[in-house]
């Protein structure tokens, strides 16, 4: 495994060589289950449901794109009282389509909004996200997705599903767009 260092340099090195790609990107969506999280569940009863546990890493990085003007969201195959709870209440996510494996739908109504293909980054590592992937104009997986998500992706990150992996792609697209985050002084 590369050192921290190297990691990050690398990383500024691929948001260059994407970089024509990536400056384009006005809009960032993620799937959950497989990206946000490591793709396992638990049962929580009746009253919760499925529950995930994501990367605070993640959400922080939503926070700095939204803060720079980049719409992010969720298209989601999966629902829950968490992930609701998450991505609308906590995050207050510009976007949070859930519970419809049929993902082109939550697509054609961000395109509605007046966005083009090649302005969307979307980050997805199922079947059900090929549709997307294949159409945006920057696309990224993990490396423990099938083989036929990767070949179709701009992108496969180093860090693993649930390991802040979405966090690797959006600090990329920070690099590629000169995005820095608001550090306060003492």
């Amino acid at each position: 495994m590369a050192k921290p260092l190297n990691e990050k340099l690398r990383l500024k090195e691929y948001a260059e060589k994407f970089g024509e790609k990536l400056k384009k990107i006005k809009v960032c969506a993620f799937d959950i289950d497989g990206i946000l999280t490591n793709g396992g569940i638990t049962w929580d009863g009746e009253n919760i449901g499925f529950n995930r546990t994501c990367h605070i890493h993640d959400g922080y990085g939503f926070k700095i794109l939204r803060d720079a003007g980049i719409l992010v969201g969720i298209i989601s195959g999966g629902d829950s009282v968490g992930m609701r709870k998450r991505f609308i209440d906590t995050l207050k996510l510009d976007f949070v389509f859930l519970g419809n494996e049929d993902k082109r739908d939550a697509y054609k109504k961000i395109l509605a909004l007046g966005y083009t293909d090649e302005e969307i980054l979307y980050m997805g590592d199922e079947f059900i996200d090929l549709p997307i992937l294949k159409r945006v104009g920057f696309s990224a997986t993990v490396p423990n997705a099938s083989y036929e998500i990767q070949e179709a992706v701009d992108y496969i990150t180093h860090r693993e599903s649930g390991d802040a992996c979405a966090r690797e792609v959006m600090d990329m697209l920070r690099y590629a767009q000169d995005i820095k985050p608001v550090v306060l002084e003492f």
